[in-house]
């Protein structure tokens, strides 16, 4: 099993940088910036090359998987994040009435029609969020990286356009627990990723975080429960941990925070 080595895992292919270059024009075109994060990774979910783009144009925040996230962490992330930002449960009905609201509280005196353009990185829920706001699946949702390519527009009734971006990751991603974490989100192509090598990461560190109370079983003990055994009796772990991080992604290990609003703004 994977596990005495850590991959280097890093994802920029050139779309990105053409949609880079795209969104610094488009942005011209638009009010508000909505930046679209998953709760679970409050902090590498973050792109600081998106705030290039949005520069002086009025911000809202949108922490999206709440209900994947812990809520105790998601309340403290939400007082170092501030007002601008909210918090959505895209399963939920009625998860967007109050983004909804924030947007209207954002529109300048005298505007009829509100330009609003989506940002993020790949799969952290920007077209859920599209999708809320407009009533309706318009937008592509999967559980991969990279679905959305093309810049796209959508009504919200009579008072708002949105702009759907591509995701777009930094050209390089600095640490290597930021790596492992934005695999394990599904920032990344599983192409671009060990999975066995995530898995046995992400229980280092629940192990480490929980002084090892953790009821979260290890990849080991995960194929043995699970029956991924190849002929002859040995594990299958690369189908096991595939299995295994989409379990994470499915909320089965519980609700689960990657990065801590106290110790990691610290560190980093």
């Amino acid at each position: 099993m994977s596990g005495d080595f850590e991959q280097v895992i890093q994802w920029y292919p050139g779309h990105m940088a053409s949609a880079m270059r795209r969104m610094a024009d488009y942005v011209k075109l638009v009010d508000v910036v909505i930046e679209v994060v998953d709760a679970r990774v409050p902090l590498s979910g973050f792109n600081p090359l998106l705030d290039e783009v949005a520069g002086n144009r009025r911000r809202l925040k949108i922490l999206s998987r709440e209900d994947l996230a812990d809520p105790a962490e998601t309340a403290q992330w939400m007082k170092i994040l501030g007002p601008e930002t909210l918090t959505v449960n895209a399963l939920t009905q009625g998860a967007f009435v109050k983004v909804k609201q924030r947007l209207r509280d954002l529109v300048a005196p005298g505007h009829r029609m509100q330009r609003a353009m989506v940002v993020g990185i790949p799969n952290s829920g920007k077209s859920s969020v599209i999708n809320g706001l407009v009533g309706r699946s318009v937008a592509r949702t999967e559980d991969r990286a990279g679905v959305t390519r093309q810049l796209q527009w959508f009504k919200v009734g009579t008072l708002f356009e949105l702009m759907d971006t591509p995701g777009i990751l930094v050209p390089r991603i600095g640490s290597a627990d930021a790596q492992w974490k934005l695999a394990l989100v599904g920032a990344v192509p599983r192409d671009h990723y060990d999975p066995e090598d995530v898995a046995a990461r992400f229980h280092r560190w629940l192990t480490e975080k929980t002084g090892g109370r953790t009821k979260v079983p290890d990849l080991s003990a995960f194929a043995q429960a699970r029956g991924f055994v190849r002929h002859g009796g040995e594990s299958d772990y690369h189908n096991a941990a595939q299995s295994y991080v989409k379990d994470f992604n499915d909320g089965k290990f519980g609700r689960i925070t990657l990065e801590s609003a106290t110790r990691d703004v610290q560190a980093a």
